[in-house]
C-alpha cells in the first residue's frame, strides 16, 4: 500500500511540473524535457523564485478558470 501511496505522489507532482513549465514556456520541446526530469524542474523553479509569491497556487487555478 505504501508504494502506491507514493505512486500517487508522484503523478501529481508530474503532472504540476508540466504545468508550471507549460504556463512559463509554451513549448512541447522543453515540455517533453522537464517531463523526463521534472524533480530537477521543480528544484529549479523553486530556486530562481518562479513559485514563490503565491504563484505556486495560482498556475494551477489559471488552468481551471
Amino acid at each position: 500500500m505504501k508504494n502506491r501511496d507514493s505512486s500517487i505522489l508522484y503523478l501529481v507532482l508530474g503532472v504540476y511540473a508540466l504545468m508550471v513549465n507549460w504556463y512559463y514556456n509554451h513549448n512541447l520541446i522543453l515540455l517533453l524535457i522537464s517531463y523526463i526530469f521534472w524533480p530537477l524542474y521543480l528544484i529549479y523553479e523553486l530556486l530562481t523564485g518562479n513559485l514563490s509569491h503565491g504563484m505556486w497556487k495560482e498556475i494551477p487555478l489559471s488552468y481551471f478558470k
